[in-house]
């Protein structure tokens, strides 16, 4: 062994500088020179289609500078395998260390780890097959969608997303009507929530779905339904929306009916159960198909003897807002919910949750109930849409968020407008203060009857009313075409009623503004939901972040008893007193006039006569 090559050996793993010593290195051929690279990688070109895998060479990576990781080719004094410790033209050389041990030996144990990694995996072909990157691609391109739009799945053997409604009409054989009625609907593509839900329903698996306000979640459990049920059948009730309102029973219903138009599907809501149990009940000749209600009445009906309705045959249970049904006490759903579940008593029955807010309680069941569940989050859970512009105004008082709200007024502002209260009476309280403001300003509650309701939501959507306030009741899931402006009137009791709350304006990429005043009294809850608007990108003070995080028994408490204010009005108490004590002496002396007059009537007659 002569001496460079002895010193190329004993270099192995070292490192050196090529800046300073770099014509050394080509003196000593620890690298190649500038001249020889050119040719070198062009014969160096890793043969990945080789049916050899023999032939498959190693190739230095950009870090490692020494001898050994070179591409090393058949006529090369190195070419073939290595062996440890062994040097096939070391038979003829001065023998050294080692030489006892083993006589072909050249005297030094070679123990580089760069020789493992020029051999590769051993017993392994390294050529991939055409289906294995085929495979790659495929999956590429799907992370690639997946990341663009924020899609975060969990779960196993997930179908793809799609894409447009053309895709999904030549993969799952959709009926061309349906998707003729969504393109009329004005829908251009699907959007993220539905590219991967409306696949991971169409192969029957059972969904949590969590995605913002306005994204279309309706139509992304919609329109699998309708593919799933195929075609009209008498077989009763195949499929079950539940709704925490009417309000959203309703829109869901009028959403179904538009994508089955053409097709024939018999979809059905509760009105009144007394009217329902004799239209549903066991006598009926079972032609439905999808039904759309709210718990409360669906589980009136499943409580009578025998049960006005059959829902043995439901193949999809769909739960929308699930985070809200699942509540416990007064406001949740969460007894009725189990009422439903046992009478859908189907070994095909599937279901999925749907929300716009994330409720760990939501998935920790449905973990532990659901079979195969897929989890599809949209974005960041919990989080408001980027499409509102979010803002925080300082009343100070009660008395000041009336000042505001006729600043407001007097500014001039862009209809609809949708006012949130935190209670019917003060729903009625703001209605009676802004009634005399010149505005075309509504109220809709719980006490209100259901005709009422209806007919101020018509109004609403028609452009009559200028004004709606109103309480929780329209949080949640309602559609509301071109709501411009959110104003919260009282503070909301949590950030996941924040997000529903503001989630009526700024609707399937429309942009909108939220308006929420707060007082002193606010300050506990103020943090939470500064956090939300910092996270959708609007500015937020920065002591508002520093406030003390509240603990989670005081959040439950601030939820179900939220702060008592004073009444909403503007009149001094004194001078409402002072009013009624007018009226009882105008009333007085009316009476007293009264009076009089019915004793002067007779007297007049008498003394006619004597004359």
């Amino acid at each position: 062994m002569d001496a460079f090559d002895l010193f190329r050996r004993l270099g192995a793993g070292a490192r050196f500088d090529l800046k300073k010593f770099g014509k050394d290195a080509e003196r000593f051929k620890v690298v190649k020179s500038k001249k020889s690279e050119w040719t070198d990688s062009c014969s160096s070109v890793p043969d990945f289609f080789s049916a050899d895998s023999s032939s498959v060479t190693a190739v230095r990576s950009g870090d490692e500078h020494d001898s050994d990781s070179e591409l090393e080719t058949e006529g090369s004094p190195l070419a073939g395998k290595r062996k440890r410790g062994t040097e096939e033209s070391g038979k003829n050389q001065t023998p050294g260390i080692g030489d006892s041990e083993t006589p072909e030996s050249d005297g030094i144990l070679w123990t580089s780890s760069l020789d493992k990694k020029a051999k590769g995996p051993s017993g392994k072909s390294q050529n991939p097959s055409w289906k294995r990157l085929k495979h790659l691609h495929q999956e590429k391109v799907v992370n690639g969608i997946r990341h663009k739009h924020k899609i975060y799945t969990h779960g196993s053997d997930l179908p793809d997303p799609v894409t447009s409604f053309e895709q999904l009409q030549e993969e799952y054989k959709i009926h061309p009507r349906i998707i003729h009625n969504i393109k009329e609907a004005g829908f251009q593509g699907p959007t993220p929530i539905q590219m991967q839900a409306i696949p991971v329903m169409l192969h029957s698996r059972e969904v949590l779905a969590c995605a913002p306000t306005g994204s279309g979640k309706t139509v992304a459990f919609c329109l699998p339904i309708l593919c799933h049920l195929k075609q009209p059948m008498n077989k009763g009730f195949r499929a079950l929306v539940l709704s925490p309102t009417r309000e959203l029973a309703s829109q869901t219903h009028r959403e179904l009916v538009k994508l089955s138009d053409g097709v024939g599907f018999r979809v059905h809501m509760i009105h009144k159960g007394a009217e329902a149990a004799k239209k549903f009940g066991p006598k009926s000749s079972k032609k439905y198909d999808i039904l759309v209600t709210t718990p409360n009445r669906l589980v009136y009906l499943l409580k009578q003897d025998p049960p006005g309705i059959d829902l043995s045959n439901v193949e999809w249970l769909v739960v929308d807002e699930s985070d809200k049904l699942f509540e416990e006490g007064k406001s949740g759903f969460r007894e009725q919910l189990a009422a439903v579940f046992m009478a859908c008593s189907s070994h095909l029955v599937k279901r999925a949750m749907f929300s716009a807010t994330f409720a760990p309680d939501v998935e920790q069941w449905c973990k532990l109930n659901l079979d195969n569940l897929v989890s599809i989050s949209i974005g960041q859970r919990n989080s408001a849409v980027e499409t509102v512009e979010q803002q925080l105004l300082f009343v100070g008082t009660e008395n000041g968020k009336l000042v505001a709200m006729r600043d407001l007024v007097k500014k001039g502002f862009l209809p609809p407008v949708l006012v949130f209260v935190q209670s019917i009476q003060r729903a009625k309280e703001l209605f009676h203060e802004l009634v005399y403001e010149g505005i075309n300003v509504e109220v809709i509650h719980a006490e209100r009857t259901q005709q009422q309701r209806d007919n101020v939501v018509t109004s609403f959507r028609a452009g009559k009313i200028w004004v709606l306030i109103c309480t929780a009741l329209l949080a949640r899931g309602i559609d509301f075409k071109g709501v411009n402006l959110v104003i919260n009137y009282d503070f909301p009791t949590s950030s996941v009623e924040y997000i529903h709350r503001i989630g009526r304006t700024g609707r399937a990429g429309h942009r909108g503004k939220a308006i929420t005043l707060f007082t002193e009294e606010d300050k506990p809850l103020l943090r939470s939901i500064a956090n939300v608007i910092k996270q959708a990108g609007c500015p937020v003070p920065d002591y508002m972040i520093g406030f003390k995080k509240l603990h989670s028994k005081q959040k439950t408490r601030l939820m179900k008893r939220p702060p008592r204010r004073e009444t909403i009005r503007t009149t001094p108490l004194y001078l409402m007193k002072g009013k009624g004590k007018g009226n009882t002496k105008r009333k007085a002396k009316r009476r007293n006039n009264k009076e009089e007059k019915a004793e002067n009537a007779p007297s007049a007659p008498a003394e006619t006569a004597g004359s």
